[in-house]
């Protein structure tokens, strides 16, 4: 059984793990609501970029651009690489946020070997370095604190490679809440677009000067930093969101500990005060026998 002093000392350092776990769930909670905020501000910009993206395919879908996918590939060209931006946080303590991002990047990376990795967050760098996975290891931008600037720099890398021709297609794992509360890891291709992809009713009378290609060549860019963003500040949400909901459970298992360090605490008190009253009536008892045998 352990001392009262041990036991104290263990209270003591309960208390001190769950301040600082308090501490990180309302970090975490104030950064949600920031990022979420920034998000709403620019999302309608994007959305509507979508839809005048769409309403150029309809347009004109003859019109030729290294955007979309062709109908057929051309004889004898040659594919480039994969391309994968992959989103993980900066540390852990975000319960299976990380690992959750990495095994799908992972059977991405199986599906397609011939690839290039594009790693955001120092979490997923650490981890994929330490297990010998090739990336990029120039494209070190962190996951915190997503700026439409980090976007565009990380845009302007990946369509840089594209239309080099050294990137064939260009995929993005990220993290995005279902339904608002429930965390998913998301794939989703980038580049080329697919006409499949921009399906519905969309009006077309309208003249794109000096041609739909040209027109689609300038909106590309901001559409796909947008996307970016879009991907930076959900993933940067449940990273947070996980956090909040992994310190949470830290602070209900912290109650738990002390409760029960609690319960031992007053047992092993009782049990050092009933041991000295029984030692002291115990020595009173011997001291009356010695007195009435003198």
């Amino acid at each position: 059984m352990s001392s009262i002093a041990e036991i104290k000392h263990r209270i003591a350092g309960v208390r001190d793990t769950k301040k600082i776990t308090n501490a990180m769930y309302l970090i975490a909670s104030t950064k949600v609501r920031k990022a979420k905020n920034d998000l709403e501000r620019t999302r309608p910009y994007f959305t509507a970029l979508q839809k005048e993206i769409a309403r150029m395919f309809h347009a004109d879908e003859e019109s030729e651009s290294i955007y979309f996918r062709a109908a057929s590939p051309k004889a004898g060209e040659k594919k480039g690489a994969c391309g994968i931006l992959v989103v993980t946080a900066d540390k852990g303590l975000a319960g299976a946020y990380n690992q959750n991002v990495l095994k799908k990047a992972h059977t991405l990376l199986e599906e397609h070997p011939d690839n290039k990795l594009f790693v955001v967050g120092e979490y997923g760098r650490h981890f994929l370095s330490s297990r010998g996975v090739p990336f990029e290891k120039d494209f070190d931008y962190t996951a915190q604190n997503p700026t439409l600037h980090r976007a565009r720099e990380i845009c302007d890398i990946l369509l840089q490679r594209y239309t080099s021709g050294e990137l064939d297609e260009i995929y993005v794992v990220y993290t995005d809440f279902v339904g608002g509360r429930t965390e998913e890891v998301y794939v989703t291709k980038l580049l080329p677009f697919e006409r499949e992809d921009f399906a519905g009713e969309h009006r077309t009378d309208f003249e794109y000067e000096p041609s739909v290609s040209a027109v689609l060549e300038g909106a590309v860019h901001s559409y796909i930093a947008g996307f970016v963003y879009s991907a930076l500040v959900d993933s940067y949400c449940c990273e947070q969101n996980a956090r909040m909901v992994a310190m949470l459970g830290a602070d209900n298992n912290a109650d738990e500990i002390l409760s029960e360090l609690s319960l031992e605490y007053n047992r092993v008190r009782q049990a050092a005060i009933t041991q000295e009253i029984t030692e002291i009536t115990s020595g009173a008892k011997a001291m009356k026998r010695k007195g009435a045998e003198q």
